[in-house]
């Protein structure tokens, strides 16, 4: 579609009510018609002394000795002992800095050293799973520079060589992480969230896909799981990727896990640690009560955003997934991303698969990646998750990509309608872009419903048919 869309409507929008919008660490204010359904998670509050609570689940481990007593439990000398520290890339908010009160890394580090194992001999492991690399940068701002001046943090890189086998699971040869698997304690870390494939993110996941092979990743992001009806958000019974990476997981040893939940201001409301499936079980239990909603009715607009994990358009397809459900066969989806990565669009692979996705079209995807002639590309479970977005909205002209971080002339060239087909100024404002591209889809039909989705890709919408 190449007209531009912003002078062939008019709105009377003077009865229209006020909505705030997520938008990196603010608010952007919107005026949505008087009969928008806003749908948003139960209210539940932030844990009230951050600190006490939070030392109280790790004096109090779910099935589970504390951190202390696993330590003095090893019959290695102690100034021998290796420690190993899975955590999060930026694609996680997870409250890791050590100069802030909520965060959950202090408590581990800590009680590391009380019991006398030396900074020398702990690793902090990046579960960066296929994702890029993290910058200095990042590591100083989610740990703080105390612990980037004193801890080595390392980058987990799918493709290394010296990988470690663990043997073949559910017939694929799964390799681990070296550095991880071979310290003597193994701790794992994470955010309990809604996701799109694994059904919750958190637990097992920090070590699948976090520190697995490039060969076990192209099974568990393999188009067969990708497609699978319950690879979707908190399923877990016959959830293939749920399935293997738990199974991977076992297999590694996880000696103590730590689980954390947040609210839409990243405030910490629930924590879990212990062993590594009872205390993620308990996490999503907490989380199933605020997050999910039923829905009574499908809209033919739904208004949403990628909230923070929205850093690139590789990621933002979890605002539109979370969406899907509230959507209209032909409805239409307005998603805001900020797209504030160094890459807004994502890796090359990435880019390359959207390209051949916009050749050969909306259902002729995944059977490609399902020919005999094709080789598996890294991120084509992403771009196989937006194909499935746009079969079930029913095409690409029914998703409109609001965002101001990706050039004009290269978000054209991306599946769904360009925001900036909405704007007018010569220097593109996100408000605007999104105030008009409302404005126009209302004025595409009489009196369409509408929703709008107020924490974005957390929410769990569950339809009634």
């Amino acid at each position: 579609m190449n007209q531009n869309f912003s002078n062939h409507f008019h709105i009377n929008s003077a009865n229209w009510k006020k909505i705030n919008i997520e938008y990196l660490d603010d608010y952007i204010t919107l005026k949505v018609p008087p009969g928008c359904d806003i749908l948003q998670m139960k209210k539940i509050p932030p844990l009230g002394n951050v600190k006490e609570e939070i030392e109280y689940a790790f004096e109090h481990p779910i099935h589970s000795l504390t951190i202390e007593e696993i330590v003095k439990a090893q019959k290695k000398p102690i100034d021998k002992l290796t420690v190993a520290i899975a955590v999060s890339d930026n694609t996680r908010p997870v409250p890791y800095n050590v100069d802030q009160e909520e965060n959950i890394l202090s408590p581990i580090l800590d009680r590391l050293a009380i019991v006398g194992i030396k900074r020398s001999n702990i690793k902090i492991i990046i579960g960066a799973g296929t994702h890029s690399p993290t910058s200095a940068t990042w590591k100083k701002m989610a740990f703080g520079e105390k612990v980037y001046h004193n801890y080595l943090i390392i980058d987990h890189n799918c493709y290394s060589s010296d990988l470690i086998p663990i043997g073949n699971i559910k017939g694929v040869p799964v390799k681990i992480n070296q550095d991880f698997l071979q310290a003597d304690l193994h701790i794992i870390t994470g955010l309990v969230e809604a996701h799109f494939m694994a059904g919750a993110s958190g637990g097992r996941k920090a070590i699948c896909p976090g520190l697995i092979n490039i060969e076990a990743t192209r099974v568990f992001h393999g188009p067969e799981y990708m497609a699978n009806p319950n690879a979707d958000n908190l399923i877990f019974n016959d959830n293939p990727c749920h399935e293997f990476a738990l199974e991977v997981a076992r297999k590694v040893r996880v000696d103590f896990a730590v689980n954390v939940l947040l609210d839409g201001e990243l405030h910490i409301c629930g924590i879990t640690t212990g062993e590594l499936e009872r205390s993620h079980q308990r996490a999503v239990e907490h989380l199933r009560k605020y997050c999910e909603i039923h829905l009574e009715k499908k809209y033919d607009l739904v208004l949403t955003h990628g909230s923070k994990v929205a850093i690139n358009h590789y990621q933002a397809v979890k605002g539109a997934w979370a969406a899907l459900p509230a959507v209209k066969k032909g409805g239409k989806i307005i998603l805001l991303a900020h797209n504030q990565d160094e890459e807004p669009i994502g890796s090359n692979y990435y880019k390359d698969l959207l390209k051949r996705f916009q050749e050969v079209g909306v259902g002729n995807f995944y059977p490609l990646l399902l020919s005999p002639e094709w080789t598996f590309t890294h991120d084509q479970w992403e771009v196989q998750k937006w194909e499935q977005v746009f079969t079930r909205i029913g095409g690409t002209e029914n998703l409109i990509y609001c965002t101001v971080n990706i050039p004009p002339e290269v978000l054209a060239t991306l599946p769904g309608i360009s925001g900036y087909k909405f704007t007018r100024g010569s220097v593109p404002d996100i408000k605007e872009m999104l105030q008009r591209a409302v404005y126009y889809c209302v004025s595409q039909k009489e009196n369409p419903s509408m929703a709008f989705l107020k924490e974005g890709p957390y929410l769990v919408l569950k339809s009634q048919g």
